[in-house]
Order: C-alpha cells, then sequence, then structure tokens
C-alpha cells in the first residue's frame, strides 16, 4: 500500500484544495456574481455534458487500466493506447453531425422552463468531447502509477479555470458570452496539456494491429461504456431534471448542497485514482490474498477519513449556511444530510467497484448501472413531482444503498470477501458518539468562528481517539511519521 497511501495523499491535498476552491465558486462567487439562474445554468450545462461523456469514450479509458498490465510486450501495450484514441475519434466523427442536426430539438427539450437560457446548450456536445480526451489520456498516466498531475488536472484546474472566468466577469473584463466561450477554450487547454504530458511518460508508436483478444476488449469497454453512460445519468440525471421539472434556481440551491455532501468522497476519490490500476495488476496476477488486503484496507481509511468529513459537515450545517447567506439556499440543509448519508455508505465498501469493474465479472457492471439508472430516473420523476427539490436528494440515497448493497453481495458471492471488519464496527461507534457530543453543542460567536472552533474539537476528539484505539493502520503509521518529521 506504500505508493497508494503516498499518492493517495498528495491526491488527496489536490482535491481537498480543489474543494476549497470549488467551494468558494459554488457558495461565494456563483450565487453573488452570477446569481441563481446562471449558475443553475452552468452547471446544468457541465452535467449534461458529464451525461454525454460516456457515450463519446466508449469506456476505452477503462479498457486501458484493465489490461495494460496484462500485456508483457510494448507493442501490444502500444495497439490498446491507440484503439483508446481511435475509438472515441471515430464515435465522435459520427456523432457531432446528429447532434447538430437535431440542435433545435435538443436545445428545446433541455431547457423546457426557459427557452432563453437554450442558445447555450452548444456548450454540451465541445465540453463533452474535452473531458472524453482527457479521460483516455489521463488513464494512460494512471496505468504508469502517475496520477498526481494527472489528477491535479481532473480536480484543480476546471475549479481554477471556473474561479479566474467568475473574477474576470465580477470586473467586468467579461461578459457572460465570453464567459462561456473561455470555460470551452479552458477544457481544451487541459486536454492539450495531458496530451503532451501522456506523451512525455508512455512515448507509444501507433499500432493499429491488434492482438486475438480485440474482441474481448471490444466486448469490455462496450459494457463499461452502457454502464458508464448509465453511472453518468445516476451522477447528473437529478440535476437536469430539476432543470427540466422545476427551474434552474433549484439546480443552484441543489447543487450547493450537493457540493458540500460530496466533500465526504474527497479520501475515495484520491484513493481510487492510484488505487484501481493496482487492484486490476492483481487480478490479473492472481493475488486474491493482496485483492482482499486492498479491500478491506481501502474501506477502513476511507470509512475513518469519510465519518470524519461527515462530522465535521453535518454538525456545523446551520452556521454554514448562516456563513452563507443567500436567499433561497438554506432549502439545501436536509439535502446535504440525505445525500452525505448516501456518500459515506459509498466510501464504506472501498475498492469494491474497482473489482468489481477489473475482473471477469465486469459485465455485472453494466446490468447494476442499468438498474440504478433506470431507477434513478422513476425515484427522480416521482419523488421531484411530489417533494420538490427535497424528492432529488430522497432518491440518490435510496440509489446508493441498494446499488452498494448488491455490490458487497457480489463480490461476497464471487470472490468470498467483504469489505468490512471489527474496526468498522468501532469507527460506527466513535462516529454516533461524537454526533451525539456536539449536536447539542452551541456556541454563541460568529458563523465562521463557531465553524472553526466546533471543527477543532470534532477534529481532535476523532482523531485522538481514532490514533489511541488504532482503527486504522495506515493512519497511525502516516500520523507517526508525521510526528517524528515535525
Amino acid at each position: 500500500m506504500g505508493i497508494v497511501v503516498r499518492q493517495s495523499f498528495l491526491n488527496l491535498i489536490s482535491i481537498g484544495v480543489a474543494f476549497i476552491i470549488g467551494a468558494v465558486n459554488t457558495l461565494y462567487l456563483y450565487p453573488t456574481y452570477l446569481g441563481s439562474t446562471f449558475q443553475g445554468l452552468v452547471i446544468a450545462l457541465l452535467a449534461i455534458s458529464n451525461i454525454l461523456q460516456p457515450f463519446l469514450s466508449f469506456g476505452t479509458q477503462h479498457a486501458v487500466i484493465r489490461y495494460y498490465s496484462k500485456y508483457s510486450k510494448k507493442r501490444e501495450k502500444d495497439g490498446l493506447l491507440t484503439l483508446s484514441v481511435l475509438i472515441p475519434l471515430i464515435i465522435i466523427i459520427l456523432f457531432v453531425p446528429l447532434f447538430f442536426a437535431y440542435y433545435d430539438e435538443i436545445r428545446q427539450y433541455l431547457f423546457q422552463s426557459d427557452q432563453s437560457l437554450s442558445k447555450y446548450a452548444y456548450v454540451i456536445i465541445f465540453i463533452a468531447i474535452s473531458t472524453s480526451f482527457f479521460e483516455v489520456f489521463y488513464s494512460w498516466l494512471r496505468v504508469k502509477l502517475k496520477s498526481v498531475f494527472g489528477n491535479f488536472l481532473k480536480e484543480l484546474y476546471p475549479r481554477l479555470l471556473i474561479s479566474i472566468l467568475l473574477v474576470s466577469y465580477s470586473l467586468g473584463i467579461l461578459n457572460f458570452e465570453e464567459f462561456i466561450l473561455f470555460l470551452i477554450y479552458g477544457y481544451y487547454l487541459r486536454l492539450i496539456i495531458v496530451v503532451i504530458y501522456s506523451f512525455y511518460i508512455i512515448k507509444p508508436k501507433i499500432n493499429i494491429t491488434f492482438k486475438d483478444d480485440f474482441g474481448e476488449i471490444f466486448k469490455y469497454c462496450l459494457l463499461i461504456f452502457l454502464s458508464g453512460a448509465a453511472s453518468s445519468i445516476i451522477l447528473d440525471i437529478d440535476k437536469s431534471m430539476l432543470s427540466s421539472i422545476l427551474t434552474v434556481e433549484n439546480v443552484a440551491y441543489y447543487s450547493v448542497a450537493v457540493f458540500i455532501a460530496a466533500v465526504i468522497e474527497i479520501p475515495g476519490r484520491a484513493m481510487f485514482q492510484i488505487l484501481s490500476p493496482v487492484v486490476a495488476d492483481a487480478i490479473n496476477k492472481k493475488h486474491f490474498r493482496k485483492l482482499e488486503g486492498l479491500l478491506k484496507k481501502s474501506s477502513t481509511n476511507l470509512v475513518l477519513v469519510a465519518s470524519l468529513f461527515f462530522l465535521l459537515i453535518n454538525l456545523n450545517l446551520d452556521d454554514f449556511y448562516n456563513m452563507l447567506n443567500q436567499d433561497g439556499y438554506s432549502i439545501g440543509i436536509p439535502i446535504v444530510i440525505f445525500v452525505s448519508l448516501g456518500k459515506l455508505y459509498t466510501m464504506s465498501i472501498g475498492c469494491i467497484n474497482n473489482i468489481i469493474s477489473n475482473s471477469k465479472y465486469y459485465y455485472y457492471t453494466f446490468w447494476f448501472s442499468l438498474f440504478s439508472s433506470i431507477l434513478a430516473v422513476f425515484l427522480n420523476i416521482y419523488l421531484i413531482s411530489d417533494y420538490g427539490i427535497i424528492g432529488a436528494a430522497y432518491a440518490t440515497l435510496i440509489v446508493l444503498v441498494i446499488m452498494n448493497s448488491l455490490k458487497i453481495y457480489l463480490v461476497k458471492v464471487k470472490f468470498n470477501m467483504h469489505p468490512y471488519s471489527n474496526d468498522t464496527i468501532k469507527i460506527i461507534v466513535l462516529s454516533i458518539l461524537t454526533y451525539i457530543i456536539f449536536s447539542n453543542l452551541e456556541l454563541g460567536f460568529q458563523p465562521l468562528l463557531n465553524i472553526i472552533i466546533k471543527s477543532s474539537l470534532i477534529f481532535i476528539l476523532f482523531t485522538l481517539s481514532a490514533y489511541i484505539f488504532r482503527l486504522s493502520d495506515d493512519v497511525n503509521i502516516f500520523i507517526d511519521k508525521f510526528n517524528k518529521n515535525w
């Protein structure tokens, strides 16, 4: 776990900074300068482009991670890398004319509540193309265990870009039309950077002759593409439906709440960037004892750190929204609670998703994703119509609980392993006790000061307890090294 822990820590720093910048964007710059309507519009455009992205990349980025370590000859590896670029290129050449042929119908459908905003629908296809190729080249870096810079480009760069554009807009340097154009330019600059860096790291040669397992790779890409498309629907269908069923202002309120809850995913997103190729290597070499160790360690570490984030978020919600001081946004408080519970459960399953998608049982990913996307669509339609914006949070929690439980069951049946241990129970007990202690603590200072004081107390109590009771060996080792260096 050495390289995993080291690069996960570096990725955690990058993602943590990205979330801080994203918080400034989402909670201050967007509402203050763009307003809820334009904030909702930009977020909806990016969300819909994320839904489209898997259709263009066709799952080839996952195929690179799955098969790269399987090949021993450079010619075979080069063939896989060539294929990962060639397939999305062909799909994009075929798809783009189709998109613009039905452009009027698409934009009218997506912006039923406000047709004046539909003129920006072209952003969807341009961002989707950029992110599709970015994911492919980022997978090149991940298989070489060079995830840190790629993670910076994936997580930190887009938020920095948004910050610069929002500040420029607030100073009158850009109008909204130019804001949108420079958003697209910024995404393509990121693509150019990752392409140059990827070729510097790997230096592949174009090879369009493939091994006999081309059919297997194509089948894998097809199923991962279908499951990725379904997963993207799960991630962003709530935002797109809110903009269609309700208004784009509700997208802004909901996105702020989901952004806050998504902080819980920071440690997982940091770990999985480097852990996925390690898991694929263990499966390809049939090192199942190592695989079980990766699963349990990843679960324990993520439950511990994600529980701390859960406590820091949900025990400071009232003060946080008071500090935000934006009309309408406080409706998102219960959304944060429900969505963060689902995110915490997702973190608790560790690297199960990596195990399934990189094993011979990868086809289950498609069925899980298909079922969950259908479930998400129906739940969002029903619950948003009945409960408004809170209904989207109910739908998210239900889908996450059902799907993660099915994945745990699958890995238990097929691999005879599960992510949990006695330490998991101890962490849950510690989290509940910490929540009970601090939920009744009310400070009478300014909201920011209340958050700083309460968060410091929560961090000290939770971390010290986890260290004393050795709830995670990796965390204890990290703290010991930090103390020694200090």
